[in-house]
């Protein structure tokens, strides 16, 4: 399995017009699962061998005005939880029979300091 993980964010308002650079915080909070499963090449059968799921955290202090290099600080954990083998097996969806694409699951959320929060670009 190999999926390549490219998050981005933009720097300005993403509900603005302006492109002045306002981003202040990066706050992500992303779970995984991931089936191991064996394929019978005869018959197509997929079996079910392991299921495996983790989480990142990550929380992030911006400050654009600051220079390259040394615009962004580590707010939060700095150590991750490792990935738990489950003791049970979770059932695989129909979508995750497909290639892996965990960029098409990201969602770009504004959330000002007030006002409600708005889906700026939603999953695929």
């Amino acid at each position: 399995m190999n999926d390549n993980f490219y998050p981005s964010v933009t720097w300005a308002v993403p509900v603005s017009e302006s492109n002045v650079p306002l981003l202040t915080r990066i706050k992500r909070d992303q779970s995984f699962t991931t089936w191991l499963v064996a394929l019978n090449m005869s018959t197509q059968e997929k079996i079910l061998l392991q299921t495996v799921k983790w989480r990142m955290k990550v929380d992030i202090a911006v400050d654009p005005s600051k220079p390259l290099g040394s615009r962004a600080r580590l707010t939060g954990r700095v150590h991750q939880d490792q990935p738990k083998v489950l003791t049970h097996m979770d059932p695989i969806p129909p979508n995750a029979l497909g290639k892996p694409n965990a960029n098409d699951a990201q969602v770009l959320m504004w959330r000002p300091k007030r006002g409600p929060p708005l889906v700026v670009i939603p999953s695929k």
